[in-house]
């Protein structure tokens, strides 16, 4: 089969890999179609590699058909599904453990599908199991129009929360409105840390780190939980203890990549029971910017690169 490999020079090549083998407890996906992730260009610049076990090329979600599975298997051959994967996305086929595959949401095509489980795991994970986001709440969500910003809006909504989230120019501010947030910032034009004293939050999904980190904190109400899941704005901020101490505010740390297999099983058990009648009825649903071949994966992370994307970018097979 083919993959997308990295080489040397950090550059992505459409090459000739092994074909997977079947093993207990997994299926083999003929893939269809891959989200990409920004995750996906941090490990192309060798700064985020697969967790051991998971195949050295990028894709940490895909759609497709099962084309293997043992016979005792909940899956069948022929089943239209999609994936979280640890890597290994970027191929024609992926070998995935049973418990991270789920069952393709009736009407949606293999490019939604593989915008679903990367995005959608990591805002059920932050926002409902670790943030405990409650209905009536306040959540601050940065990078609104990205595709994990789509998806953390449309599930904070469906919990009942207001949202406050942050975008880089006016037509991404319209894109964050039209899926539900409530109090859009421009990052650009206005002071974030000041918006949010007018609109207190109780719970913060955050990409970007940085120093903004430490100065919306004062911003956050008593026992607000903010959550870091990248840094794309900066690895280092000044945090002041006080506010920390006074209003027992919580910050925490999270990668939804390191996880067990295990437990991303478990969340994705949640994802698909709360979720995916959601996505069903079209109340919720991924945006795609997108869409490329998956030999094309080089000019896909541009797109990413140069953050022009609103919503998310795939990869296609025939």
């Amino acid at each position: 089969m083919k993959a997308v490999l990295i080489d040397s020079e950090h550059q992505l090549k459409w090459s000739e890999v092994p074909d997977p083998a079947l093993k207990p407890g997994y299926v083999i996906i003929q893939v269809k179609a891959a989200g990409v992730n920004r995750a996906d260009l941090l490990q192309v610049a060798g700064k985020y590699p697969p967790p051991p076990g998971w195949p050295e090329w990028p894709g940490l979600e895909c759609a497709g058909i099962i084309e293997q599975a043992a016979p005792d298997s909940r899956w069948k051959i022929g089943d239209r599904v999609c994936a979280l994967l640890g890597g290994g996305g970027y191929a024609e086929k992926a070998l995935v453990p049973e418990g991270m595959v789920m069952p393709l949401p009736a009407g949606c095509s293999f490019n939604e599908a593989a915008c679903l489980p990367e995005v959608y795991t990591t805002a059920m994970l932050n926002l409902v199991r670790l943030g405990e986001l409650k209905q009536g709440e306040t959540v601050f969500i940065q990078a609104g129009a990205s595709g994990l910003g789509i998806a953390a809006i449309q599930i904070a909504k469906l919990v009942g929360a207001k949202v406050v989230t942050t975008v880089g120019s006016p037509d991404k501010a319209e894109a964050a409105k039209k899926i539900g947030a409530d109090v859009v910032i421009n990052r650009k034009a206005e002071t974030v840390d000041e918006v949010l004293q007018q609109n207190p939050i109780d719970l913060a999904l955050d990409c970007a780190g940085g120093a903004l980190l430490g100065k919306c904190l004062n911003a956050m109400n008593p026992g607000g939980r903010w959550i870091l899941v990248a840094t794309l704005g900066g690895e280092t901020t000044e945090i002041p203890l006080r506010v920390l101490l006074k209003k027992h505010l919580k910050v925490i740390g999270s990668t939804l990549r390191s996880r067990s297999d295990a437990e991303k099983s478990e969340i994705l058990k949640q994802l698909v029971e709360l979720v995916w009648p959601q996505v069903e009825k079209g109340t919720v649903r991924p945006v795609i910017n997108a869409v490329f071949p998956m030999e094309k994966a080089a000019e896909a992370h541009q797109v990413l690169a140069q953050q022009k994307n609103i919503g998310k970018v795939v990869l296609t097979l025939p």
